[in-house]
């Protein structure tokens, strides 16, 4: 089992984005001490709910920063973004970082942020598809050219090519067991020795899409357990229906992420308490800022139920209690790796706390 933190960079009530901020490299730089699998990234434009723009620059920051953790986005939003040069910057991390960056890409949401980078509502609604493609292949081919609806060039060379041998990559890695070996030399051989990429998957027309890509998932974490389970069970089913081997598709599937929330304490009335007190108000004003970009009507979660609900599925207590909440989650799910919410807390210190629990009391119950 592979856990790793999910940081958001979110402002809560009272604080300055460059606290914020602040309090995301700062969680990074631990999750790497504390022995944490990766950091994942979040990227949101315009809102408090999180104040970092780039996932992919704040990705550079750190994997300069770190020297063995994994770095991966959370996601990138490819309908605002030109996937030739989300590629490049892929391919750049992926090759000075000795293989450690992950890019995770997601559809987004149907926010202003279309209008403002120009690419408008077709992107996030009907482009999303002809996107990846173009982004995959410019992390697979030699050259690249397009002649889609959206996308229109001349073949032009890919620099730097992301498939170049890494001295330093995780392959090589001694703590690795043989089995793993070869599920990672699987995956690698389906995404052509480029970077990982994943999907965030809010839909079931997106389990499909990533499945028949052979692309593992991200799965958020408003989900439960059941949810997921149901996602895991269509992408499995849409890979085979798509021609992909039943080896391809088990170790593809071994790359599937869950994402969630995590709150350490002695008790655990404490730990909610303190996602209860702290989480509604980032919740409210980070949500109520989204603005979308035709006027359409939102339907908002209740902060606080949202919280509280949070806290259900998640593991949020006494370390046994969630070390196995989350081996529940991958016996339910088959899902093994986990990207977790650490700075649910919104205070700089109790996240500090937070990420040093996970690593040195929960981690060691699940190995």
């Amino acid at each position: 089992m592979r856990v790793g933190a999910f940081i958001l960079a979110a402002q809560f009530p009272g604080q300055g984005q460059g606290e914020a901020l602040h309090r995301a490299v700062r969680s990074a730089q631990l999750s790497e001490e504390a022995g944490l699998d990766a950091v994942w990234l979040a990227e949101h434009h315009f809102v408090p709910y999180g104040v970092c723009p780039s996932a992919v620059t704040l990705a550079a920051l750190l994997l300069g920063r770190t020297r063995r953790i994994g770095v991966g986005t959370a996601v990138s939003v490819l309908p605002t973004a030109h996937p030739v040069a989300l590629g490049e910057q892929a391919a750049l991390l992926h090759l000075v970082s000795g293989g450690r960056f992950t890019l995770g890409v997601g559809r987004g949401g149907p926010w202003v942020d279309l209008e403002v980078f120009g690419t408008g509502l077709r992107a996030y609604e009907r482009d999303f598809p002809e996107s990846l493609d173009l982004l995959l292949r410019w992390l697979r081919e030699p050259r690249v050219g397009a002649d889609g609806e959206r996308f229109t060039f001349r073949e032009v060379p890919v620099v730097p090519r992301p498939d170049e041998a890494l001295p330093d990559a995780a392959l090589t890695d001694e703590a690795l067991t043989d089995e793993a070996l070869a599920d990672e030399a699987l995956a690698d051989e389906a995404r052509g020795g480029g970077p990982p990429v994943i999907v965030a998957c809010t839909s079931p027309g997106t389990v499909r899409l990533a499945a028949e890509r052979g692309l593992p998932m991200m799965l958020g974490m408003h989900c439960g357990d059941d949810e997921k389970a149901e996602a895991v069970g269509l992408w499995r089913e849409s890979a085979l229906a798509a021609g992909r081997s039943p080896e391809e598709v088990a170790a593809v599937a071994e790359e599937h992420v869950s994402a969630g929330v995590v709150q350490i304490a002695d008790a655990r009335p404490v730990a909610a308490e303190t996602l209860v007190k702290a989480m509604p108000g980032w919740l409210r004003q980070g949500l109520d800022a989204h603005v979308t970009v035709d006027g359409r009507p939102r339907r908002m979660r209740d902060p606080l139920a949202y919280a509280e609900l949070l806290c259900g599925l998640h593991p949020v207590g006494p370390p046994r209690l969630c070390a196995d909440r989350l081996a529940a989650t991958a016996e339910r799910t088959g899902i093994r790796r986990f990207a977790l919410l650490v700075e649910g807390s919104g205070e700089l210190a109790a996240t500090e706390e937070n990420v040093r629990r996970l690593g040195a009391e929960v981690l060691p119950l699940l190995h």
